[in-house]
């Protein structure tokens, strides 16, 4: 099975369980604070989510709506949604945005492609982005899911060349 279909089993199997969510607090919750806040992984943010949604708390509610409220990709917020809902909260689904998820975007790629020799190739400045921008990198590549080496390629070939 694949580490996707995993996550997708595991997602309906914790869905299940929301009705009957503990009341106590997990006992690596500092540490899935820790994973819910960090930019840097999408797919750590929903694992902890995940986690989180089994343990209906004040505490926990309060990040999931910060996620929910704040994430720049919309899975997450989906998920931070799903759970406050099946714990009866009152919460409204953000609208997805269609605008630049992080600030100047373009001018970081820009900065980036300028900074590779003019012969490079698009590999070289995707490993590039991922390697100096990994925040920039995982976000759009969780907001873009499979379209996200097209995308990037795109915003890559309509840089001009110095």
């Amino acid at each position: 099975m694949r580490k996707n279909e995993t996550r997708k089993n595991e997602a309906r199997t914790t869905e299940g369980r929301t009705k009957e969510a503990r009341k106590d607090l997990p006992e690596n919750f500092n540490e899935l604070k820790k994973s819910v806040n960090r930019t840097s992984s999408w797919r750590d943010r929903l694992d902890a989510i995940e986690e989180l949604g089994r343990f209906k708390s004040k505490e926990t509610i309060h990040l999931l709506n910060q996620r929910l409220e704040n994430d720049p990709v919309y899975k997450i917020q989906e998920a931070a949604y799903r759970r406050l809902r099946a714990w009866g909260e009152h919460v409204t689904m953000p609208e997805r945005k269609n605008r630049e998820l992080i600030k100047d975007t373009n001018k970081v790629l820009v900065r980036i492609k300028k900074s590779l020799p003019e012969d490079h190739s698009y590999e070289d400045f995707k490993e590039k982005v991922k390697k100096t921008r990994m925040d920039l990198y995982d976000t759009y590549e969780g907001e873009k899911g499979p379209d996200f080496d097209k995308w990037l390629e795109e915003q890559w070939s309509a840089i001009p060349v110095r």
